[in-house]
C-alpha cells in the first residue's frame, strides 16, 4: 500500500498555490499514488470564488508535518472485556505476539491494561490465597477455562469461599479437610462426592468423566451444589482453574500513560524515557483505544512524505518540513534554500504560473485533466499572469490556459473579469489581512524583507484606507523584525501598482526603481509582478 503524500503550497496561499496543489494531488492519484492536497492558510476571496465556481472543496489545513503518533505503524489491538478469563488473554498474547492488551468498559472506553507480567504474577501468587473468591470469578469463566459442562446449578448458586481442593485424602479424613463453600476437584468416586456435598462444598468438578450418575445430579440439586464435568484429568484441571480469574482482577488501572494520535513523536520520546512501561495505549478524545505503541515503533518511525508546489523556500513552507521527506518540488520562482536528503524531482520552469507546469505534467503523462481541475489550473494561470499581461507570462502559459479553458468550458475574458472582480474588493478586510493575504518573506544580506500583494480593478479605493494600511505595516514590521515591509496594490486594468513601504530600509525602494518617492508610498506604472519586477530590483539595491 502506498504511503500518503501531502501536496502543499506556500503560506498565505494565493489561487495558484491552492489550485496547483489540488490539481497535482489528483494527477498523482490517477498515477496510482495516495496523494492529498493541503493548504497552509486560509484561501483569499479570489480563490474562494474559483473553488466555488468549479464546485471543489478547499484543501485540508495542514499546520505541521512534524512526525506524530498517527504516523507510526502502531499495533492495532482489540480491547478485552474485564470479565474474560486470563487464559483467553494469554492465548491472544501468544497468537499476536503482544505483551500488553487494553481492557475496556462501557462505550469501549479504556479502563486498564493487562500485561504478560500481570498475568504471571497473579497466577504464581494464587497458591497462597482464595483468589477465585477474591477476584469474583464467574462460574462461566471456570467452565470456559476448564472446557467443562455445567450439569447442575447456576451462577446464583455459586457462592464459594474460593478455596480449591483436590481430593486425595482418605474418606475418614474429609470432615477435617473440607469446609463449606469449597471448590472440589475429584475423580468419579461416589463416596467422596456425596461426602463433599454433605460437608457443604459449593462446587464439585468431576474429572475424566464422560457420564455422571443421575443420583449425583439429583443430590447436587437438593444441596444447591454446582456440579460440572470435564474430560480432562485432575492434574490438568488443578493447573488450569486459577487461569479462570477475570482480566479485570489482574489489570493495571492506575497510573496508565496514554497518548493521542496527534501527539508529536518528539514529545512522547521524553515521556517514554521517564517511564518503564513496555507498551503505551493510543486513545481518541473519548478514551477509546486506537492502538498500542512501544519504543521499537519510535525507532522504526517513518517520515511524512510531501510534495511542495509554488514555492521552495523554508520561510514559506509548512512547519516541521525538516522532519518530513520531500519527494518533489514543482515551482516557477527563484531557487530558494530548501535542502533534501537525497536527489528528488525538481521542476523549476521560468513560466508565469506553477499550474502551467502541473497542467503540462498531465499532458506529458497522457492524462486529460478533469473539467474541475482544468478550470482550477486555468484560473490560476489567469490570476498569476493577470490574464497574460504580466511580464512573467510566457507563450506556454497562454496556450496552456486556452487548452484548459476548452476542457473546462469557460470563456477566458468573461471568467477573468468575474474572478478579478470577486477578489479585488478592498473593503471588508482589515489592513493586516490585506497585507498578509498574499505575503512572502525574503532574506537578503542586509536584512529580512516581507512583500505582500493584492490586486484590484478599482485602485481609487486605496486612498480611503492608506493611513490605516501604513499604520498596520509599521507595527507588523516592528513585531516581525523586518528591515523592510512592502505592499503592492496592483491595478489590473491600468497595469501599475501603488506600493506602500515601511521599515528602516524603506529608502531602498526609491533607489531600486530610480525615482523619487513619497515618504511611505509610490506609484509604479507598468509594475505588476512581485517575482520578476519587485524582488530582483530590491535585491540589487540592497546588495
Amino acid at each position: 500500500m502506498n504511503k500518503r503524500i501531502y501536496v502543499l503550497g506556500h503560506r498565505n496561499p494565493d489561487t495558484d498555490s491552492i489550485c496547483s496543489a489540488l490539481a497535482y494531488a489528483e494527477l498523482k492519484c490517477r498515477l496510482g499514488y495516495d496523494a492529498v492536497a493541503g493548504r497552509l492558510g486560509e484561501p483569499n476571496k479570489e480563490t474562494e470564488f474559483v473553488l466555488d465556481h468549479f464546485g471543489v472543496q478547499s484543501p485540508e489545513l495542514i499546520e505541521t508535518v512534524k512526525k506524530q503518533v498517527s504516523d507510526l505503524d502502531m499495533d492495532i489491538v482489540q480491547g478485552l472485556s474485564q470479565s474474560i478469563p486470563i487464559k483467553r488473554a494469554w492465548n491472544i498474547m501468544k497468537k499476536t505476539g503482544l505483551k500488553a492488551l487494553p481492557v475496556i468498559g462501557e462505550k469501549d472506553k479504556l479502563i486498564g491494561i493487562v500485561t504478560l507480567s500481570d498475568i504471571t504474577e497473579k497466577y504464581m501468587d494464587a497458591i497462597d490465597n482464595n483468589i477465585i473468591a477474591d477476584s469474583k470469578t464467574s462460574l462461566h469463566n471456570i467452565a470456559d477455562t476448564l472446557n467443562a459442562t455445567i450439569i447442575a446449578g447456576t451462577q446464583e448458586h455459586f457462592n464459594t469461599t474460593g478455596r480449591v481442593l483436590v481430593l486425595s485424602a482418605e474418606y475418614s479424613q474429609l470432615d477435617s479437610y473440607i469446609e463449606k463453600g469449597d471448590i472440589i476437584i475429584t475423580g468419579h468416586r461416589m463416596d467422596n462426592i456425596e461426602k463433599s456435598m454433605e460437608l457443604g462444598a459449593n462446587c464439585i468438578i468431576l474429572t475424566c468423566c464422560s457420564q455422571v450418575d443421575e443420583s449425583i445430579i439429583e443430590e447436587a440439586k437438593k444441596t444447591n451444589c454446582i456440579l460440572m464435568s470435564t474430560q480432562s484429568d485432575t492434574f490438568t484441571i488443578a493447573r488450569l482453574i486459577n487461569q479462570s480469574i477475570p482480566v479485570g482482577y489482574v489489570m493495571t488501572s492506575k497510573g496508565i500513560i496514554t497518548f493521542e494520535a496527534d501527539d508529536y513523536v518528539e514529545d512522547i520520546k521524553q515521556v517514554m524515557m521517564n517511564s518503564r512501561f513496555r507498551s503505551y495505549p493510543v486513545v481518541d478524545s473519548s478514551m477509546r483505544v486506537v492502538g498500542f505503541i512501544s519504543r521499537y515503533h519510535i525507532i522504526g518511525q517513518s517520515k511524512k512524505q510531501v510534495i511542495l508546489v509554488d514555492h521552495n523556500e523554508m520561510n514559506q513552507t509548512v512547519d516541521g518540513i525538516e522532519e518530513a521527506e520531500i519527494l518533489e518540488i514543482i515551482d516557477h520562482h527563484r531557487i530558494g534554500d530548501i535542502r533534501t536528503e537525497k536527489p528528488i524531482l525538481f521542476k523549476n520552469d521560468p513560466v508565469g504560473c506553477t499550474s502551467t507546469i502541473v497542467a503540462n505534467s498531465y499532458f506529458e503523462s497522457g492524462i486529460v485533466p478533469s473539467r474541475k481541475m482544468s478550470g482550477l489550473m486555468c484560473a490560476a494561470i489567469i490570476s498569476d499572469t493577470l490574464k497574460f499581461k504580466s511580464p512573467t507570462c510566457t507563450y506556454l502559459d497562454q496556450i496552456t490556459a486556452e487548452k484548459l479553458a476548452s476542457t473546462a468550458g469557460i470563456d477566458i475574458d468573461a471568467f477573468a473579469m468575474e474572478m478579478f472582480r470577486a477578489g479585488s474588493a478592498l473593503t471588508g478586510e482589515t489592513p493586516l489581512e490585506l497585507l498578509t493575504k498574499d505575503f512572502k518573506e525574503y532574506t537578503f544580506g542586509k536584512g529580512k524583507v516581507g512583500i505582500g500583494q493584492i490586486t484590484t480593478i478599482d485602485i481609487k479605493n486605496v486612498d480611503e484606507i492608506q493611513d490605516s494600511i501604513l499604520e498596520s505595516m509599521a507595527k507588523f514590521c516592528s513585531n516581525g523584525n523586518y528591515g523592510l515591509i512592502m505592499l503592492l496594490v496592483t491595478d489590473i486594468m491600468n497595469q501599475g501598482s501603488e506600493v506602500f513601504f515601511a521599515g528602516k530600509l524603506k529608502d531602498v525602494v526609491g533607489n531600486a526603481f530610480g525615482m523619487e518617492s513619497k515618504v511611505n508610498s509610490v506609484y509604479l506604472p507598468g509594475i505588476v509582478s512581485r517575482k520578476k519586477q519587485i524582488v530582483p530590483a530590491i535585491a540589487n539595491a540592497l546588495e
